[in-house]
Protein backbone atom coordinates (compact mmCIF):
# COMPACT_ATOMS: atom_id res chain seq x y z
CA UNK A 1 0.00 0.00 0.00
CA UNK A 2 1.01 3.41 -0.89
CA UNK A 3 1.77 6.19 1.46
CA UNK A 4 0.84 9.44 0.71
CA UNK A 5 2.73 12.66 2.48
CA UNK A 6 0.32 15.59 3.21
CA UNK A 7 1.37 17.89 0.44
CA UNK A 8 0.06 15.36 -2.16
CA UNK A 9 -3.48 14.86 -0.75
CA UNK A 10 -5.76 17.23 -2.47
CA UNK A 11 -6.77 20.14 -0.44
CA UNK A 12 -9.94 22.29 -1.13
CA UNK A 13 -11.68 24.72 0.26
CA UNK A 14 -15.25 26.48 1.08
CA UNK A 15 -14.88 28.82 -2.13
CA UNK A 16 -14.47 25.20 -3.99
CA UNK A 17 -16.94 23.25 -2.20
CA UNK A 18 -19.93 25.78 -3.75
CA UNK A 19 -19.05 24.84 -6.96
CA UNK A 20 -19.44 20.99 -6.69
CA UNK A 21 -22.05 19.27 -7.87
CA UNK A 22 -23.90 16.59 -6.03
CA UNK A 23 -23.56 16.17 -2.63
CA UNK A 24 -20.22 16.43 -0.87
CA UNK A 25 -18.65 17.35 2.95
CA UNK A 26 -15.26 18.49 3.29
CA UNK A 27 -13.11 17.15 5.90
CA UNK A 28 -9.78 19.11 6.39
CA UNK A 29 -9.67 20.05 2.79
CA UNK A 30 -10.58 16.82 1.39
CA UNK A 31 -13.58 15.88 -0.32
CA UNK A 32 -15.81 13.08 0.80
CA UNK A 33 -18.87 12.00 -1.73
CA UNK A 34 -21.54 11.59 0.54
CA UNK A 35 -23.88 8.44 -0.37
CA UNK A 36 -26.74 8.01 -2.67
CA UNK A 37 -30.24 9.14 -2.10
CA UNK A 38 -31.03 7.70 1.37
CA UNK A 39 -33.02 4.77 2.02
CA UNK A 40 -36.81 5.30 2.99
CA UNK A 41 -35.69 3.81 6.63
CA UNK A 42 -32.82 6.68 6.54
CA UNK A 43 -35.28 9.03 6.16
CA UNK A 44 -38.41 8.19 8.23
CA UNK A 45 -35.23 7.64 11.20
CA UNK A 46 -34.43 11.26 10.21
CA UNK A 47 -38.08 12.57 10.16
CA UNK A 48 -38.84 10.79 13.32
CA UNK A 49 -36.17 12.60 14.95
CA UNK A 50 -36.78 16.03 13.98
CA UNK A 51 -40.66 15.35 14.97
CA UNK A 52 -39.48 14.04 18.42
CA UNK A 53 -37.09 16.94 19.05
CA UNK A 54 -39.11 19.50 17.79
CA UNK A 55 -42.05 18.23 19.73
CA UNK A 56 -39.49 18.45 22.98
CA UNK A 57 -38.08 21.70 22.02
CA UNK A 58 -41.38 23.31 21.23
CA UNK A 59 -41.35 25.53 24.07
CA UNK A 60 -37.72 26.54 23.91
CA UNK A 61 -37.48 30.04 22.27
CA UNK A 62 -33.10 29.52 22.37
CA UNK A 63 -33.11 26.11 20.31
CA UNK A 64 -33.25 25.47 16.64
CA UNK A 65 -34.00 21.84 15.28
CA UNK A 66 -32.46 21.58 11.48
CA UNK A 67 -32.07 18.77 9.42
CA UNK A 68 -29.25 18.61 6.65
CA UNK A 69 -28.06 21.82 7.20
CA UNK A 70 -24.39 22.46 6.16
CA UNK A 71 -22.24 23.15 9.29
CA UNK A 72 -18.88 25.10 8.30
CA UNK A 73 -16.60 24.56 11.00
CA UNK A 74 -14.32 26.35 9.15
CA UNK A 75 -12.58 27.06 5.52
CA UNK A 76 -11.57 23.84 5.31
CA UNK A 77 -14.58 21.84 6.57
CA UNK A 78 -17.97 21.74 6.13
CA UNK A 79 -20.22 18.94 7.08
CA UNK A 80 -24.30 18.31 6.48
CA UNK A 81 -25.21 16.02 9.41
CA UNK A 82 -28.66 14.19 9.45
CA UNK A 83 -30.70 16.38 12.38
CA UNK A 84 -29.32 18.89 14.43
CA UNK A 85 -29.81 21.37 17.30
CA UNK A 86 -28.29 24.23 17.69
CA UNK A 87 -28.90 27.12 20.31
CA UNK A 88 -28.76 30.68 20.55
CA UNK A 89 -28.57 30.95 16.93
CA UNK A 90 -27.94 34.37 16.21
CA UNK A 91 -27.86 34.96 12.39
CA UNK A 92 -29.19 33.08 9.12
CA UNK A 93 -27.86 32.10 6.20
CA UNK A 94 -26.57 29.36 3.80
CA UNK A 95 -24.86 27.69 6.33
CA UNK A 96 -24.39 27.01 9.89
CA UNK A 97 -21.17 28.95 11.36
CA UNK A 98 -22.07 28.08 15.26
CA UNK A 99 -21.26 24.67 17.07
CA UNK A 100 -24.15 22.56 17.04
CA UNK A 101 -24.95 20.86 20.85
CA UNK A 102 -26.50 17.83 19.46
CA UNK A 103 -25.65 15.96 16.54
CA UNK A 104 -27.58 12.73 15.46
CA UNK A 105 -25.80 10.80 12.03
CA UNK A 106 -27.66 7.79 10.50
CA UNK A 107 -25.01 5.03 9.57
CA UNK A 108 -25.20 3.50 5.97
CA UNK A 109 -22.93 1.26 4.96
CA UNK A 110 -21.21 3.77 3.12
CA UNK A 111 -20.26 6.17 5.53
CA UNK A 112 -20.28 4.23 8.52
CA UNK A 113 -16.28 4.40 8.67
CA UNK A 114 -16.15 8.09 8.25
CA UNK A 115 -19.11 8.74 10.57
CA UNK A 116 -17.49 6.65 13.72
CA UNK A 117 -14.06 7.98 12.99
CA UNK A 118 -13.59 10.97 11.32
CA UNK A 119 -16.77 12.60 12.38
CA UNK A 120 -16.74 11.49 16.02
CA UNK A 121 -13.34 13.19 15.93
CA UNK A 122 -13.99 16.55 14.42
CA UNK A 123 -17.61 16.95 16.60
CA UNK A 124 -15.12 16.09 19.60
CA UNK A 125 -12.33 18.95 19.02
CA UNK A 126 -15.35 21.53 17.96
CA UNK A 127 -17.18 20.65 21.39
CA UNK A 128 -20.39 19.31 20.37
CA UNK A 129 -22.19 18.28 23.44
CA UNK A 130 -24.25 15.17 21.94
CA UNK A 131 -23.24 12.67 19.32
CA UNK A 132 -25.77 10.35 18.53
CA UNK A 133 -25.34 7.28 15.83
CA UNK A 134 -28.37 5.70 14.93
CA UNK A 135 -28.17 2.07 13.19
CA UNK A 136 -30.53 1.26 10.87
CA UNK A 137 -29.88 -1.83 10.55
CA UNK A 138 -30.50 -3.25 14.42
CA UNK A 139 -32.67 0.27 15.11
CA UNK A 140 -31.30 1.04 18.12
CA UNK A 141 -29.06 4.56 18.57
CA UNK A 142 -25.54 4.78 20.33
CA UNK A 143 -26.00 8.08 22.71
CA UNK A 144 -22.23 9.68 23.20
CA UNK A 145 -21.35 12.63 25.41
CA UNK A 146 -18.74 14.50 25.75
CA UNK A 147 -16.30 14.35 28.54
CA UNK A 148 -12.96 15.74 29.16
CA UNK A 149 -12.75 16.32 25.75
CA UNK A 150 -13.54 12.80 24.47
CA UNK A 151 -17.14 11.05 23.66
CA UNK A 152 -18.28 8.56 26.21
CA UNK A 153 -21.01 6.40 25.34
CA UNK A 154 -23.57 6.93 27.54
CA UNK A 155 -26.05 3.70 26.41
CA UNK A 156 -27.14 1.88 23.18
CA UNK A 157 -30.95 3.00 23.16
CA UNK A 158 -34.39 1.23 20.92
CA UNK A 159 -37.59 1.77 23.43
CA UNK A 160 -35.68 3.94 26.11
CA UNK A 161 -35.67 7.62 26.90
CA UNK A 162 -32.94 9.80 27.18
CA UNK A 163 -32.14 12.92 28.67
CA UNK A 164 -30.83 15.43 27.16
CA UNK A 165 -29.47 18.55 29.20
CA UNK A 166 -28.33 21.37 27.44
CA UNK A 167 -27.29 25.20 28.46
CA UNK A 168 -30.75 26.24 28.29
CA UNK A 169 -33.34 23.39 28.82
CA UNK A 170 -33.28 19.95 29.25
CA UNK A 171 -35.84 17.08 28.01
CA UNK A 172 -36.44 13.71 28.02
CA UNK A 173 -36.30 12.20 24.28
CA UNK A 174 -37.85 9.05 23.13
CA UNK A 175 -36.30 6.32 21.11
CA UNK A 176 -39.14 4.34 20.74
CA UNK A 177 -40.94 7.17 18.72
CA UNK A 178 -37.98 7.21 16.85
CA UNK A 179 -37.74 3.49 15.75
CA UNK A 180 -41.52 3.77 14.86
CA UNK A 181 -41.27 3.29 11.51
Amino acid sequence: MLAFKEEHLPNYSYKDYKQWEGDWELIEGIPYSMAPAPSITHQELNLNIGIELKSKLKDCKFCKVLPEVDWKVNDETVVRPDTLVVCNLEEKGAFLNKTPLIIFEILSPSTKNKDRNFKSLLYSQENVKYYILVEPAGMFAEVYKLHKGKYRLEGEFKKETYTFSLDTCKFEFSFEMVFDL
